[in-house]
């Protein structure tokens, strides 16, 4: 609004113009009372005194007209920004659409032949190193003999029980070493070859190993076995970092969870092939043991005659190289269709938004505020694997049933059955993965495991006293191995790869099969001397780690069920490395998003 005049001012000029008019008509009438000089002189100080006060009422109407332009240019700049807030949001409003459309498509995606195939192909690696995790147990006493037998060659005397068992532990332990170097490289080398060429290359420390092997003992060289559980440990090492990052990066978005599991069941299935061709009537024997470890080169041999026929990984290829005709015609053959623009959308949104992270070395990512908290996730969770104790269980399980007092037997009869819960239970889990999510399994999956540590325990305890307590540690232990296959088992190796986008991927998985590595290292080499310490307390501290990490899932781990590498990325972008629990609550109200679009396809 235009403001008026000031009321003095116009009080004023009325008052002057009536004295004005008051002293022309005392001079018309010609009132002697007046001089007629005075009077003028009067009529010209009102005249002055009227005209500043119309100047200064001048002035201050320029000053409203002025207020008014620059008030009418600021409404026309606030009706401006407004028109460019909608503009904006309207966009915002189609990108979300057009990602959301974009999501639901990659849902719809399913298995086709080739993506079977070529998942089959890769987690050979993974079959091969459930193999040569199991398949020192069963035969401990006859590479024991071997061992006596060729020390008593060399220097015609007995070696002591005690050096046996220690030397016997370096047996044990050098293969997880061995997956320490390898764990360690497979970045650098998903880098440089790949993930299918690392693979490929692979294959040649697998087969080397597996040679050294069945061949020490008519080499009559114990040091032989140990240098080729040294290599195909890193043959088995590499293959625990490449092949969850190769299944991981070839799955479509709603199946990565259950394809994921599938490391794991490939891990099982050589755990048991192992548990079976090592019992006596078999290859268990003086002279079937060292075909039974040489039995390595299998997988190796294998991988290498159907893995060439695959493409390398879609993501590395436009990612990493910048070959988006290449990854193009690989995602055209894994999904059998040439409608792949949603993948490549999809990988493209990843990249821009992981740009500054690409090419990210360890003490890069390490230091780097927001990728601090997936790493701390990562390496935890590899953590809560192998100190739950089921390595103790993999590797001296027909030790600790014949401790339970079971005859020897039985108690490889009983490991055997560890290896088809396993098979039985990760089958199970493959469809619920992508259910139930990977947070919920891995709670369940740790708290099963954290009370049959507790009976196992106890029957220990009690086993002297009661007949039958016998049964009850295998039943507890058969129960461990079923949650451990539930969760524990093939979830840290899946949400680690998918934890981390394309340019920190390789670094974060060498670091975290590094820190499983060595924890395996550490069980295998403590266990046999903290069972002689502990006796029937032997499983009491993996129940305490048990009840740790299920505080730290709870409280840390966020739920990666159906999120694309770019939102994961994004949940912990948003608050720049803020702790996961927060992140988790976080991302719980855009399940029911997610899970109504799945109700709906």
């Amino acid at each position: 609004m235009v403001s008026l005049p000031p009321p003095s001012l116009q009080k004023q000029v009325t008052v002057m113009s009536m004295n004005l008019s008051k002293k022309l008509d005392e001079l018309q009438r010609g009132d002697r009372q007046y001089e007629t000089t005075f009077a003028l002189n009067e009529i010209r100080i009102q005249l002055q005194e009227l005209t500043k006060s119309v100047e200064s009422c001048q002035s201050e109407v320029s000053e409203v007209k002025r207020d008014m332009v620059a008030i009418k240019h600021e409404l026309q700049t606030v009706q401006q920004v407004k028109e460019e807030i909608e503009e904006l949001r309207g966009y915002v409003d189609r990108i979300e659409e057009h990602t959301y459309r974009r999501k639901l498509r990659l849902l719809e995606q399913g298995l086709t032949g080739f993506l079977s195939y070529s998942i089959l192909a890769a987690v050979l690696g993974m079959l091969q190193f459930g193999y040569n995790t199991g398949v020192i147990n069963a035969p401990q006493s006859n590479i024991e003999y071997f061992m006596k037998d060729v020390y008593k060659s060399r220097y015609n005397a007995d070696m002591l029980d005690e050096n046996v068992k220690t030397l016997y532990s370096v047996v044990v332990s050098v293969f997880a070493i061995g997956g320490m170097v390898g764990g360690f490289s497979g970045g650098m080398v998903a880098n440089r070859f790949g993930r299918k060429g690392g693979l490929l290359l692979n294959n040649i420390l697998g087969i080397t190993g597996g040679s050294l092997m069945w061949c020490a003992k008519v080499a009559n060289s114990y040091e032989m076995l140990i240098a080729g559980r040294f290599i195909i440990g890193i043959n088995c090492g590499l293959n625990t970092s490449l092949v969850p990052m190769y299944v991981s990066e070839i799955s479509p978005l709603n199946l990565r969870g259950g394809l994921g599991t599938v490391n794991q069941l490939a891990v099982t299935v050589g755990l048991l092939i192992s548990q079976v061709l090592g019992i006596e009537q078999i290859l268990g024997t003086n002279e079937g043991w060292p075909l039974l470890l040489g039995l390595a080169v299998l997988p190796a041999l294998l991988q290498l005659v159907l893995l060439p026929v695959c493409p390398e990984s879609p993501r590395y290829l436009l990612l990493t190289k910048q070959w988006e005709e290449e990854s193009r015609r690989a995602l055209r053959r894994l999904r059998a269709s040439n409608q792949v623009e949603e993948d490549i959308e999809e990988m493209r949104a990843e990249e821009r938004a992981q740009q500054a992270e690409s090419s990210t070395t360890m003490f890069e990512l390490i230091c780097s505020p927001t990728l601090r908290t997936p790493l701390y996730i990562g390496v935890v969770l590899q953590l809560s694997q192998q100190l739950s104790g089921i390595n103790a269980v993999f590797y001296y399980s027909t030790n600790l049933f014949e401790t339970a007092g079971l005859t020897p037997e039985s108690a490889k009869f009983a490991t055997i059955g560890i290896g088809c819960i396993m098979v039985i239970m990760t089958l199970i889990s493959i469809p619920l993965m992508d259910r139930m999510g990977r947070r919920t399994l891995l709670l369940y999956g740790l708290g099963g495991m954290f009370i049959f540590s507790i009976f196992i325990t106890i029957s220990f305890l009690i086993k002297e006293m009661i007949d039958w307590m016998s049964y009850l540690s295998v039943v507890s232990t058969l129960c461990f191995v079923k949650f451990f296959a539930m969760g524990p088992g093939s979830i840290p190796w899946m949400i680690t790869a998918e934890l981390f986008s394309q340019g920190p991927r390789p670094a974060a998985m060498s670091i975290a099969v590094l820190v499983n590595w060595m924890a395996n290292f550490l069980v295998g080499i403590v266990f046999p001397s903290m069972k002689t310490a502990l006796d029937n307390y032997t499983f009491l501290p993996f129940s305490v780690f048990l009840a740790l990490f299920w505080i730290f899932t709870y409280k840390k781990v966020p739920e990666t069920k159906n999120k694309t590498f770019e939102e994961i990325l994004a949940l912990f972008r948003h608050g720049n490395g803020s702790e996961a629990g927060d992140v988790a609550e976080k991302t719980t109200s855009s399940e029911d998003k997610v899970d109504t679009s799945d109700t709906n396809l």
